[in-house]
């Protein structure tokens, strides 16, 4: 499968070269560019991207009200897009936000080429937080500073079997469907019933809206997941 990309940055000197890393992948097809956030949801719209690599800080429109826009878009509009945030501060207020409204993760811009690649891949598959240290460390921060949040969270988890409370807590500690079936031994089939699940029942849109749940509620408490 071919994954195709809309990058938006204001910077065009790591717009243009960002869009010249991926296109040289064979995997991945760059279908549009973007200089701010607005003009970034346009081209979205007219492309259906599967993936689109987001600025936070720009002009015109963040990247945090256009990451809102993609993934909760307005009637008649179907298609929402993967949506990785791009950043230079790891520690990142705007990140956190974006995490909770539905971007599947984020990147730091000074990543390696090859973190890059493979974190367009990954966020493509929606199999995988990516950049688990940073994202964690990101949430935990975030979490200790919204203790409110933490209450609301838990309520949500009530409903949830033992098993996929068990679950949930293997989500968040950065494991993939293989590696989460591989602990629990049981068919990777049975744990992508399990995040179906979990999913539909904590109203969340992907894996990494999960993660900040289990973090916000207490399941996985800051500074114990490996």
């Amino acid at each position: 499968m071919v994954v195709r990309v809309v990058v938006v940055d204001d910077q065009d000197m790591v717009r243009s070269g960002f869009a010249a890393l991926l296109s040289a992948q064979s995997d991945i097809d760059v279908v549009g560019e973007a200089p701010d956030g607005r003009r970034g949801v346009e081209v979205c719209r007219r492309t259906h991207p599967d993936v689109v690599l987001m600025d936070i800080r720009m002009p015109e429109m963040d990247g945090l009200k256009a990451a809102r826009r993609l993934l909760d878009p307005p009637p008649g509009v179907t298609h929402r897009p993967k949506v990785l945030m791009l950043t230079t501060f790891d520690l990142d207020d705007y990140v956190y936000e974006a995490l909770q409204a539905g971007a599947g993760g984020f990147l730091l811009k000074d990543a390696p080429v090859a973190e890059l690649v493979q974190a367009v891949r990954v966020i493509a598959a929606g199999d995988a937080l990516l950049a688990p240290s940073v994202t964690r460390r990101l949430i935990e921060d975030m979490t200790r500073r919204r203790p409110q949040a933490g209450r609301q969270a838990r309520l949500r988890l009530n409903g949830l079997t033992p098993r996929e409370t068990e679950v949930l807590g293997l989500v968040a500690r950065g494991l993939s469907n293989t590696e989460i079936a591989g602990t629990l031994v049981v068919a990777e089939q049975t744990v992508k019933t399990h995040m179906t699940r979990l999913i539909a029942k904590l109203g969340a849109r992907d894996r990494a809206q999960l993660v900040v749940l289990a973090y916000e509620s207490g399941l996985v408490v800051p500074g114990s997941a490996g």
